[in-house]
């Protein structure tokens, strides 16, 4: 015996093989990757043409798919080349390259090496037929195991996930987590995601993008990128401009407002959402949009209907404005008069004017005063025309004098509460322990109202930070300048005074706090979650009001955006799928 290995010579006449010296067992039998393996020429031979079928031949591509199970980019077909070959590699060190023979006990040599070469030959066979078989399109046999195609194909993208997050574009420091607008137009799309939204980047960046990183930057305390941006920002700002630019040049002035403060006295476009130019400018937005027209008109028909079967109606308005609202309520109930049946007794109508001298925005004082004696008269004046007994009277009262007594409320009237956009003036607890809003609400449920009538803008102004609500005003005011194109004319004047009062409402919302920030909007749950803790409950706005809405929106002539949703109850309208003001009735 030769110390580097043992030769011997085969059983059957064939040449012996040599393989490296290993330890016997202790019955003899050489065990473990080194010992003697007698096999013969032939078999070897044909052994390695088995393992050449298999891993030399070259698969043909099935060609009958119409299209690859999911597609790959040019990256993903990469991730996927090399998980392939990981698979192949796992695949082929599954398979048996060599064997471990035993020497025979009872049996001959040749039997057993004849029976286990036929059996290995038979494996074999098989799963190459499930490998290379272009005919099988149900499973393929890997290993033992079978994967159907669709289970395949989640293995692949299960390989191929992994490198995802190294090819998706990350989120630079400067590029803002806001998302912009729905409706956002392509001439203000964001940044791109590769690059930074900073002014030093090479890409170009949309302007509505560009102001909702200005106001991160603020919120931030990053004053010096906040100049920067407003210093480019001012470039493409145009208040004569399309909506874009007469937003950016809006949003602008309210970012300078919000870094720049104004001295506390001092008067300004910010803080004078209270003068009388204001709110004349206001009554106009409500008369050329049909946004807030509809809004005022789904308020007017829940009033009707609720106090359709009474003679005698009491409406109380929280803001009588100019009186447009009242207006168009008398006409429908005057209509509705001449169409009652000569038996019913004649309607009458009392309207009440409540005036907190408290609330900056209501119309108190001498002047105030002497506004709503006009109204009053332009009222009484167009009811008797139509044969309506009519009367108007006018309460100053603070919010906790209100009751029964001192609204000359009578028994056997039906009571009726108007708030149009009103509320979201009103301060909450976020500006006062009192907490006027609820306290107000709180009094006009212990007045036992038939029904209260409420519009308001649905927007998130209230009590979010500062990039959240200067991202909502963006979003709000975007597609309300958007809508004015459809209804007024870019250079009237009713448009230049809608859109300066717009841009104090604005600017209000954004750049003040405390008891100077008038615009205090909410969004509709909002709403409900505050009228529920007052003691309200949802008054179903059905088809006797969307049906007169809905006809009424589709009598507007240019009308290629707006939309009236109707939605649990409530009645929402809006400009390309964005609801801008939300009427709902509550009792």
């Amino acid at each position: 015996m030769a110390s580097g290995g043992l030769s011997g010579r085969d059983l059957r006449g064939g040449s012996a093989v040599q393989l490296p010296y290993q330890q016997r067992s202790s019955g003899g039998v050489v065990v473990g990757t080194g010992g003697i393996l007698k096999r013969s020429l032939t078999e070897m031979e044909r052994q390695q043409q088995i393992q050449q079928a298999i891993f030399l031949r070259s698969v043909k591509q099935k060609t009958h798919l119409a299209a690859p199970i999911f597609p790959l980019s040019q990256a993903d077909f990469s991730a996927a080349t090399s998980s392939s070959s990981v698979l192949s590699s796992i695949s082929s060190a599954s398979m048996p390259n060599s064997f471990s023979w035993s020497f025979p006990s009872a049996r001959s040599a040749v039997e057993i090496d004849s029976e286990k070469k036929s059996t290995m030959t038979s494996r074999l066979l098989e799963l190459e037929r499930h490998l290379l078989d272009d005919d099988d399109d149900e499973e393929i046999s890997v290993s033992g195991s079978a994967f159907s195609s669709s289970e395949w194909s989640e293995t692949m993208k299960s390989l191929i996930s992994p490198l995802q997050p190294l090819l998706q574009p990350t989120m630079t420091a400067n590029q803002s987590p806001l998302s912009p607008s729905p409706t956002t137009s392509s001439s203000s799309s964001s940044c791109s995601s590769s690059s930074s939204c900073s002014p030093s980047s090479s890409a170009p960046v949309g302007s509505r993008q560009m102001l909702l990183d200005t106001a991160t930057a603020i919120s931030e305390g990053n004053m010096e990128t906040a100049a920067s941006n407003i210093a480019l920002l001012k470039r493409t700002a145009n208040p004569r401009g399309d909506p874009d630019q007469r937003l950016t040049a809006m949003m602008v002035s309210a970012l300078i407002s919000r870094i720049n403060p104004p001295a506390a006295g001092i008067s300004t476009p910010v803080t004078d959402v209270c003068s009388v130019e204001h709110q004349a400018a206001t009554q106009i937005l409500y008369e050329v949009s049909p946004c807030f027209k509809l809004g005022l008109m789904a308020a007017n028909l829940a009033i009707l209907e609720a106090t359709k079967d009474h003679s005698k109606i009491h409406i109380l308005d929280f803001d009588v404005g100019q009186g447009a609202q009242l207006a168009s309520l008398v006409h429908s109930i005057a209509d509705r008069q001449r169409h009652d049946s000569p038996s019913r007794p004649p309607i009458s109508v009392k309207i009440t004017a409540v005036v907190d001298p408290s609330f900056p925005f209501t119309s108190a004082g001498s002047a105030g005063s002497s506004n709503l004696s006009l109204v009053g008269d332009r009222l009484a004046n167009m009811a008797e025309r139509l044969r309506l007994g009519l009367r108007f009277s006018i309460v100053n009262r603070r919010i906790h004098e209100l009751d029964r007594s001192s609204l000359c409320c009578e028994s056997g009237e039906a009571l009726a509460v108007n708030f149009p956009f009103l509320l979201s003036r009103v301060a909450d607890e976020s500006v006062s322990p009192a907490n006027p809003r609820d306290e107000l609400l709180r009094r006009v449920k212990a007045l036992h109202p038939l029904i209260v009538a409420m519009v308001e803008q649905d927007m998130n102004g209230n009590t979010a930070p500062f990039a959240v609500r200067f991202s909502e005003a963006c979003a709000h005011y975007g597609s309300l300048l958007e809508s004015l194109d459809a209804t007024a004319g870019r250079e009237s004047g009713e448009r230049t005074r809608v859109e300066a009062g717009l841009a104090r409402k604005a600017a209000n919302s954004v750049a003040r706090d405390g008891s100077d920030r008038i615009e205090r909007c909410e969004v509709y749950g909002k709403w409900r979650a505050r009228m529920g803790m007052a003691g309200f409950h949802p008054v179903q706005l059905g088809s006797a009001v969307a049906e007169p809405v809905k006809l009424r929106l589709a009598s507007i002539r240019n009308n290629p955006g707006f939309t009236v949703r109707e939605e649990d109850g409530r009645i929402g309208s809006g400009w390309m799928g964005r609801v801008i003001t939300v009427a709902s009735a509550w009792r």
